[in-house]
């Protein structure tokens, strides 16, 4: 039987829908992917976590969840990637301190990045930020030491977890000024940020992203930010550096990993999922609004930041005479 070109055309065409809906049932993974954060919710990496698992589910075509798991500074987070099958199905959004710090100063954190993680995909660069409360009067860096000695020269200072970069810069703080700033340490951002509202805590040291509301609503001010510039979101705030104080240009960063085994062709695929993601206007805004520096890092210039960072506070533990506890 012979079918007219007007039926070849119509069957050829339902064919070819039937194919391109077959490819992309087959294409779409009915396992979610799970992102553990290692933080509370309402912290800054968890909503970094949301932000972007909302629009990796549009470019992956599966769910993606974020699963909080807080406490120890991201170290249970970090026992459950290392517990998680290898199937490209569980991934961790931390930033350095689970990485590169926690290994230092934890005697047995359960995890060794190198041996049990693979770098997946790197999102940001940030910095950290010393912030006052709304009652303690300080405006700058000088004003703030200025208030610390007419307390006698020691205070509290709020940390989002303990043997952190904040905590050790709470101590370079208080040589550097000779006071005696005794770092408090949270369970995250969140509980600080709570503490700083209700002034509790005069102070607090953090990523520059957990106090960009706070400082916007006129709660708390941001006094002084670390890295070698200002930061687009709050352009007003100067530098330690512009303030006299050198040495402090860290430049922390974010970054997916998987369990060591993990395909490559999963977390090529996730990398580049990210990539597109990260280049969405509102997405980047966003991000930035956070107090990010955006910019994709591929699986090996995660491992590179990552490695390079180590190697730099190894350095500074190590002086500050730090025991693992």
């Amino acid at each position: 039987m012979r079918l007219s070109r007007r039926r070849l055309l119509s069957h050829a065409a339902v064919v070819s829908s039937v194919v391109a809906w077959g490819a992309s049932a087959h294409a779409a993974d009915p396992q979610p992917i799970r992102i553990l954060v290692g933080f509370p919710p309402g912290g800054g990496t968890d909503a970094i976590a949301r932000l972007l698992a909302e629009k990796l589910r549009d470019e992956l075509g599966t769910t993606v969840l974020v699963d909080n798991r807080p406490g120890a500074g991201g170290q249970i987070a970090a026992q459950q990637l290392k517990a998680a099958p290898a199937d490209g199905h569980t991934l961790f959004l931390t930033h350095d301190h689970t990485i590169s710090i926690l290994p230092q100063v934890v005697r047995k954190p359960g995890f060794d990045p190198a041996q049990d993680f693979v770098p997946v995909t790197g999102i940001a660069t940030f910095v950290n930020a010393l912030a006052v409360s709304s009652q303690t009067p300080a405006k700058n860096l000088a004003e703030y030491v200025q208030w610390v000695r007419q307390q006698g020269g020691k205070s509290a200072v709020g940390i989002p977890a303990p043997a952190s970069t904040p905590e050790f810069l709470v101590k370079q703080l208080s040589s550097r000024f000779q006071l005696d700033l005794v770092a408090a340490p949270y369970r995250g951002s969140a509980p600080m940020l709570a503490d700083m509202l209700g002034n509790q805590i005069p102070a607090g040291i953090a990523a520059v992203q957990d106090f960009i509301e706070h400082q916007r609503a006129g709660k708390m001010r941001v006094i002084a930010v670390l890295g070698d510039r200002r930061q687009a979101s709050m352009p007003d705030v100067p530098t330690l550096a512009e303030q006299g104080v050198k040495g402090y240009e860290d430049m922390p960063y974010y970054g997916f990993y998987a369990p060591k085994g993990t395909p490559t062709a999963f977390i090529e695929r996730f990398s580049a999922a990210t990539a597109k993601v990260l280049q969405i206007p509102q997405v980047h805004e966003q991000l930035v609004a956070l107090g990010l520096t955006v910019g994709h890092m591929s699986p090996q210039q995660l491992a590179q930041r990552e490695q390079a960072y180590t190697r730099a506070w190894t350095a500074i533990i190590r002086n500050s005479g730090y025991q693992p506890q």
